[in-house]
This record gives structure tokens, sequence and C-alpha cells, in this order.
């Protein structure tokens, strides 16, 4: 049977790439209890979070038993001036995957968060305020360009993370988003919970996709929070912080069936949990219990 391994992310903790208010847990206690958790490996998180010596990274993970497999690198890739600055971050980030990581990626994504119309209607985008046919050329060009840069210099992968309140959201945009870029060179990791949050089936997203779905993210979406969300026209913060990704298993993101699909199709990698939590919101640890709990009730 396949080696599917378990991972955790620091956002379960509230270590988020936004600047938002609330304090989040250290790194040293935020690893301490993913590998109480029962978990086996995990993301950097923003940087600067965990140390960025990659020697004394190493260490702190070696000491826990776990692994580094990717790095979330946000860029306004609709701009076409955050392009260099992009490689910058995205080498600086690399590189520290190169030299401390296992078999990582880079976890690419757009600067979710920072487009007012985009994240006041996060769950309900509709297409008029989505890119058009020139920004989307340079949205490509941009994940395109620091795909290969990072390639040409590390050796490392890079793997696109659809995501809310950003400019690849839906269904129709991720497609959309994965015509135009680079096969060789830009994967997708696909979120079940930003997927179905986005207006889709997480099932039918990851059969559809398939072909170039390299990690995979774990999120539920709880859909009376989703559903509300809607009807009060919460922005996309207020959703999270209303629980609208909720603990695995307690939403409806059909996991079984993923779980199954993934072994039908011998998927070899990393699932990482994702329970994204504004800091200092719920009780990181015993959700992150929970969810390894319900992986397990899984065979995972």
């Amino acid at each position: 049977m396949p080696s599917i391994r378990i991972a955790n992310a620091p956002c379960s903790w509230g270590v988020l790439e936004f600047d938002l208010e609330g304090k989040a847990a250290g790194y040293a206690q935020v690893l301490d209890e993913m590998a109480a958790s029962g978990y086996q490996g995990t993301e950097l998180g923003d940087w600067g979070f965990m140390p960025t010596d990659p020697p004394v990274l190493r260490q702190e993970l070696d000491r826990r038993g776990l692994a580094l497999l990717g790095a979330f690198v946000p860029v306004a890739l609709a701009n076409p001036e955050a392009h260099d600055e992009g490689v910058v971050t995205a080498l600086r980030a690399a590189r520290l995957l190169a030299a401390a990581g296992e078999s990582p990626f880079l976890v690419l994504a757009d600067d979710n968060g920072k487009v007012d119309e985009r994240t006041r209607n996060a769950g309900r985008v509709r297409p008029e305020q989505g890119l058009n046919s020139e920004q989307w050329k340079t949205f490509a060009r941009g994940a395109n360009h620091i795909a290969r840069a990072v390639y040409d210099e590390t050796g490392l992968r890079t793997v696109f993370h659809h995501h809310c309140a950003g400019y690849v959201e839906t269904p129709a945009e991720i497609e959309r988003f994965l015509e135009l870029t680079d096969p060789d060179r830009i994967g997708l990791c696909f979120d079940t919970g930003h997927y179905t949050y986005g207006g889709g089936g997480a099932l039918e997203g990851l059969k559809t996709h398939w072909d170039r779905i390299w990690h995979v993210h774990f999120k539920d979406c709880h859909p009376l929070v989703a559903a509300e969300a809607r009807a009060q026209e919460w922005d996309y913060f207020a959703a999270v912080q209303h629980g609208v990704f909720c603990e695995l298993g307690k939403g409806s993101v059909d996991f079984p069936a993923i779980v199954q699909e993934l072994r039908a199709r011998n998927y070899e990698g990393w699932i990482v949990v994702e329970q994204d939590v504004l800091p200092g919101m719920g009780t990181p640890l015993d959700s992150a219990r929970r969810n390894r709990a319900y992986l397990q009730s899984l065979g995972l």
C-alpha cells in the first residue's frame, strides 16, 4: 500500500501570513504540540516564525521527529511589479527548504486577503469580480517565472495553493490558472476546505485535477457557517473567526471518499492538516489531537 504521511501546519495554531490582531503561540510550543499530537511533519509557516538558519531549524525539527515539507509564499501575482520581488521572496524560502527540508515544495499563492473586493466576497465571488484576460496572462506569467527560478536554483518544485480571498478561488479560476501555467514546473496544492468554500465539491475537484495535484491539504468546511457567511455577507476573516474551517469530520468534506480516492490512485506523499484559525482563537492542541484521531479512524 502506498505510503501516506500526515503533517500539520502552523496555521492550525493561528500562525498566518496576514497582519492580524491577537497573539499566536511561538514556534517551540507549536512544534512540541504538533509532535505530541502524532504528526510527522510541518510546513514552515510565515517567514521568521521558525528559525531561518538551516542547521538551527533542522535541529529543532529533528529533536521532535518532524519533517519540513513546504513553505507558503504569497505573491500579488496580478501585479507585474510584484514578480521580481516574488522571485526574491520565493528563493529565500526555497533555499531554506532545500537545506533543511525533506523533498519539500515551495507553496506559492496569491497575496490573499489584500484585495478588498475579493476579501469581502470570499465564498461567493462572481465572475465579474475576477481577472480579465490580460490580468490572467500577467498572473500566470508571474507564477511561471517564480516556479522556474526556484527550480533552476534549488531543484525544488512549486505547487500553487488556491485560496479563498484571492484571485484563484473558484473551480473555474483554478481551471484557468492550470491552463495557463507550465505543468512541468507548477503543480496544484489541493486544499479540500478552500475548494469547498470556493464553491466546488472536493472529491470532484480531486478527480478533475488529479494530473496536476502534487500536494494535498486536508481542511474541512462547515456548511452552516458557510451558508451564514454568505447570507450575512461576512468577509473572509469573519468567516474564519466564526469557524468556517472546522475540525475534520465535522463539516461537509467527504474525507472517507477522498481517502479512498487517494489510495485508489496510489497517492504517495504528504497530507497536511490545516484548520485555519485566527491568532489566539480556539484550542489548537485539542483540535490537532481530534483531527489526528479522526484520520486514524480512516486508516491514516
